[in-house]
């Protein structure tokens, strides 16, 4: 990847992490950044496609923090669909926690049929068929979907609240549902 592609897609990250993505302007990024609007446009046609390039990055490397803490998982002989709930739990105490990038552009962007709001979406299908395969043979499509409520219920809880034990909490649901089924 171009390094000025990927100091702007860096920076707009940052700045819509924190501050959302309709407060976070065009020319709040290019100030940030350093970089000037042709060289933004030349990159991206517009702040959509910015906005797009920011959540397929962060879609790439949220999947892969939690594949690998699966596999880690079914390697040590953990119940691997678990870690999940302490992959959140170090999220959550880390100075970068402002909430999900996906759940605020699926509010921000909130049109059906949006591209932003479509690609929010698919993330936490993609989220939910991970948690899905992390069951493996004893879980369901319904077990999976109930601990996807519990994944980002404990964001929400997090994020508005300010609970940073919600992974906690949501863990130890999580381990009274496996245990009901």
């Amino acid at each position: 990847m171009q390094p000025r592609r990927q100091h702007l897609i860096d920076t707009a990250h940052r700045l819509f992490n924190e501050h959302g993505y309709h407060a976070t302007g065009i020319d709040w990024i290019l100030a940030e950044s350093g970089v000037s609007k042709a060289t933004l446009y030349k990159h991206f046609r517009s702040k959509e496609e910015l906005i797009l390039a920011v959540l397929q990055q962060r879609h790439v490397y949220f999947m892969t923090l939690l594949e690998e803490a699966v596999a880690k998982a079914q390697k040590n002989g953990q119940q691997p669909v678990l870690v999940i709930f302490d992959v959140l739990d170090a999220w959550f105490e880390s100075e970068g926690f402002f909430g999900c990038n996906f759940i605020k552009a699926s509010a921000e962007y909130a049109a059906a049929g949006d591209a932003i709001h479509e690609f929010a979406a698919q993330h936490k299908l993609d989220t939910q068929q991970l948690i899905r395969r992390s069951l493996g043979e004893s879980g369901d499509d319904t077990m999976a979907a109930e601990l996807a409520l519990l994944f980002d219920g404990a964001i929400v809880v997090a994020h508005t609240r300010g609970d940073h034990g919600a992974a906690k909490l949501a863990k130890k649901m999580a381990e009274q549902l496996l245990a009901a089924h």
